[in-house]
């Protein structure tokens, strides 16, 4: 599992061009037995494409390159499993698994070959992966998504929490206006099981109270509901009383400021005391062992 992201660190740094890592969609694929799942890569220009697949628990392997049109298979058993198409004007090209098994069940990478002059080395540039799941329940979109806000100091803290959806595979980030990805004072959370067996995760963002530009958004990418955006709302423009919240569609919901706050408060609350219980049993430890008598080493009498 270490292999790819350390190749695609030193690839991105070699070039020093983020924008050179292939771009792979969607995040993750669902798909039921006997059927079939289709995942595509873009490059910035045409180039000899590579696709690898990685079982759980096992090293990446690859499947296939393409240059031109016609693929080179690595095992020929593999010719009518997969399928690869490349767009007729665009340096786009897509892979499509058949006649899908558990035993496809896996992440897929497409990669690239990059020369690097200076160090006269070649590095090979993976994208970010497409995660194949092989189930019957199908996919199920987020049932609830809302954006938190909290002022500690002075510091704002947007909490971005995305709940109950399934499967689990969700990519979650920060963006501005630009829809340019925002990375400094931002905290990614890991997903976790919730209900259902289903999923939630949720990430935060921080800014100065001071801060007039408030033109940020969370973002999610799911299978079931692609590039959803929250943007943040205004807390000094306070909506009536019969208004606590604004829904919008693919049931996602904006709390405004009180009952914001109330959660958040609540949530401070959980920890606080979960800290406090932990204080206490510390501090009963230390008076059962002061209370204790100590044992002196000596003679029995």
């Amino acid at each position: 599992m270490l292999l790819l992201p350390v190749l695609l660190a030193a690839s991105s740094w070699s070039r020093g061009d983020a924008q050179a890592v292939p771009v792979q969609s969607p995040a993750m694929r669902t798909s039921a037995k006997g059927g079939s799942a289709s995942m595509a890569c873009r490059l910035t220009k045409e180039d000899t494409v590579h696709w690898y697949k990685q079982l759980p628990g096992e090293p990446p392997k690859r499947i296939l390159y393409v240059s031109g049109k016609k693929p080179t298979f690595d095992d020929g058993t593999d010719e009518k499993k997969y399928q690869v198409r490349k767009h007729a004007s665009e340096p786009l090209y897509s892979l499509t698994i058949d006649y899908v098994t558990q035993r496809n069940a896996g992440s897929y990478y497409c990669a690239y070959w990059y020369f690097e002059h200076m160090s006269g080395y070649y590095y090979k540039v993976f994208g970010s992966g497409t995660k194949l799941i092989v189930s019957e329940k199908g996919n199920s979109k987020p049932e609830n998504s809302e954006i938190l806000q909290t002022k500690h100091k002075d510091q704002l803290l947007y909490v971005c929490l995305i709940e109950n959806f399934y499967p689990e595979v969700i990519r979650v980030q920060w963006v501005d206006g630009a829809d340019k990805e925002i990375t400094k004072n931002v905290v990614k959370g890991d997903v976790w099981k919730s209900t259902n067996d289903k999923y939630s995760i949720s990430t935060w963002l921080t800014l100065p109270v001071n801060t007039t530009n408030k033109d940020y958004a969370c973002k999610y990418e799911h299978e079931s509901q692609e590039n959803f955006k929250l943007p943040i709302q205004d807390s000094s423009k306070t909506p009536s009383q019969e208004e606590y919240c604004s829904t919008h569609s693919g049931n996602s919901t904006i709390f405004y400021k009180d009952y914001l706050m109330h959660r958040a408060a609540h949530l401070v609350y959980l920890v606080l005391l979960l800290k406090s219980s932990m204080y206490y049993v510390i501090v009963l430890f230390f008076i059962y062992r002061t209370r204790t008598p100590a044992k002196l080493p000596g003679k029995k009498t």
